[in-house]
């Protein structure tokens, strides 16, 4: 694949999109799910709203697969969301630089706090002799 840069020889990359593509297969199959999953919806709704009454057994089995879509949906959004996190980290994320930055700042205060207190015995300690 070429880019404006010349072509693409990092075989890291090919391999994080080619991890990206398939995700965003996933995805659209989950896309696919969640608009299966609202047809079974309406189509509970209709069979309620029939004027004959429900048909027991349409309405079982529409919320039967309804039900099962959902785990399937929900499991495949936690292993997405979980790949995610642990192989591609998030851009313009601080999270870690701003943890660090603020317990450095801690210990700096600290330390501080111990240098002001040594000074005080120091000072203590001058006009005792």
């Amino acid at each position: 694949m070429a880019s404006q840069f010349g072509p693409r020889t990092n075989s890291a990359s090919s391999v994080d999109s080619q991890g990206q593509n398939t995700s965003l297969q996933r995805l659209h199959h989950v896309e696919k799910r969640v608009v299966r999953v609202l047809e079974l919806a309406g189509g509970v709704m209709d069979e309620l709203s029939n004027a004959t009454g429900p048909r027991v057994e349409v309405v079982n089995n529409h919320c039967r697969e309804f039900m099962q879509s959902i785990k399937d949906i929900q499991v495949t959004l936690r292993e997405e969301i979980k790949s995610a996190c642990e192989y591609r980290p998030f851009e313009k994320c601080d999270y870690s630089s701003r943890i660090s930055n603020e317990i450095c700042c801690k210990k700096l205060e600290y330390i501080m706090e111990q240098l002001d207190n040594m000074k005080q015995s120091i000072e203590r300690y001058d006009t005792s002799v």
